[in-house]
């Protein structure tokens, strides 16, 4: 790949920047500007852009409605804090209110993921009087102190150090399982054996909550049978544990079929966190618990950022639009055309063990063909050709060999199409180097 600038660009960032501030690519690119589901990098070249931000830039770039809105506010007044009375917080958190499947819900907001679940802990510990924590392998739930503790993948989990006791129950993820071998209803039974013996055996009993992604973002968007999340629960409610639903990738619509991914397993959670999509890149977060759980902190608190009158603005406008422009339909229509097209090219390269997920969160596991184990140099290779092809898509699993693909909400036929057709010639280039075509 020609370098632009981009290597002396990347030697600066290296010189005042963590060593484990991860990025994508060989030699790492730079979005200066985008519209719609396209961006251009510093290299001159336009990508369509399958990955939306890390799942952020939920509704695409550039959008008319969104920076109206957010421009409209900066003419305004930019901060206050939550000391102060902020509309179109009190409007966001009624939007929100309205549709969790939450009872009796009330609404915090703060500024990312971590700090949304940060906050969910803070409140499950105070009310349960306890710091244990079950969380699921193969979970991501954020890069701050506890929520590195509650995430169950060892890249990204920097310490054993935590608040928390956290341990871990099986995430049904049956592709690597083992119990891989059951069919669906015997495999649940299993997990769900499994989590009532550990709260017997590892724990207090009186557990602080039980934290899970509906789909695992950073685990490669795996999900369990659609039962799993209710055999689950009903062990959580024989010991009184509230169960938090992480939605900070699922949420909003994302998956086709909820407006939160938890929806799709028929379960009522006790919070759910949020962030990422809900303001389309901007930095938001926040909660939405019953409101014995949200009002069991014994001290005063406030958000001096979260609920901040720009990102208030910028979230409103992306609910209405979501609502306006029936992108939850749009949503389950090209994730099923794409994930046909996925399921095409994996008939055709047997590097390719499972295609799976809901709406427009699609993960494409990568294999040896021999064994079955992961293959992330192949993950990291088909990445590369799609950057070459002028498609941006992400990786992730426990392994990083699974390829993350995750267009807007607003992505068209033509574009899925678009981008089916570059990553079969990124398949080809990628498998055709390497021992597993």
């Amino acid at each position: 790949m020609v370098d632009t600038g981009d290597s002396a660009l990347h030697a600066r960032h290296k010189a005042v920047m963590p060593s484990w501030l991860n990025q994508y690519y060989e030699l790492p690119l730079e979005l200066i500007s985008a519209s719609g589901r396209r961006v251009v990098g510093s290299d001159g070249r336009t990508y369509l852009d399958f990955f939306g931000g890390l799942l952020a830039t939920m509704v695409g770039h550039n959008i008319p409605e969104l920076v109206d809105a957010v421009k409209t506010q900066v003419d305004r007044i930019w901060h206050s804090s939550t000391l102060y009375l902020i509309s179109s917080q009190i409007e966001l958190a009624e939007k929100i209110a309205r549709r969790a499947p939450v009872d009796d819900p009330r609404v915090f907001f703060v500024n990312s993921g971590s700090e949304a679940v940060e906050t969910a802990l803070l409140l499950a510990t105070n009310a349960r009087k306890n710091n244990e924590v079950l969380a699921l392998r193969g979970s991501y739930h954020g890069r701050s102190f506890a929520t590195v503790a509650a995430t169950g993948i060892r890249a990204w989990s920097a310490t054993s150090l935590s608040p928390l006791q956290v341990t871990y129950v099986h995430n049904g993820y049956k592709y690597r399982s083992p119990f891989r071998g059951l069919s669906d209803e015997g495999f649940v039974s299993a997990c769900r054996d499994e989590l009532r013996t550990i709260i017997e055996t590892s724990t207090s009993g009186n557990v602080a909550c039980f934290i899970a992604e509906p789909i695992q973002g950073a685990g490669g968007f795996a999900y369990p049978p659609e039962n799993f999340f209710r055999e689950m629960k009903t062990v959580l409610d024989e010991y009184g544990i509230p169960f938090i639903s992480d939605e900070v990738q699922s949420g909003w619509g994302r998956t086709g079929s909820a407006y939160f991914g938890i929806e799709n397993f028929g379960v009522r959670p006790q919070a759910i966190t949020f962030a990422k999509g809900l303001a389309n890149g901007m930095s938001i977060g926040g909660v939405v618990a019953e409101a014995g759980l949200m009002n069991a902190l014994p001290a005063n608190s406030i958000s001096t950022a979260g609920g901040n009158p720009l990102a208030m603005s910028a979230a409103n406008a992306v609910l209405d639009y979501i609502d306006s422009q029936e992108l939850q339909k749009n949503a389950a229509r090209q994730g099923e055309r794409l994930q046909i097209g996925l399921r095409a090219i994996a008939d055709r390269y047997r590097a390719v063990g499972e295609v799976r997920g809901m709406g427009l969160m699609l993960g494409v596991e990568l294999i040896d063909p021999e064994d079955m184990s992961p293959a992330p140099a192949l993950a990291n290779s088909v990445l590369e050709a799609a950057r070459k092809n002028n498609l941006l898509i992400g990786k992730g699993g426990l392994y990083g060999n699974v390829l993350r693909v995750t267009p807007p909400m607003t992505v068209t036929e033509e574009e899925v199409d678009e981008a089916l057709n570059l990553l079969e010639a990124s398949f080809s280039e990628a498998c055709s180097a390497s021992s597993f075509e």
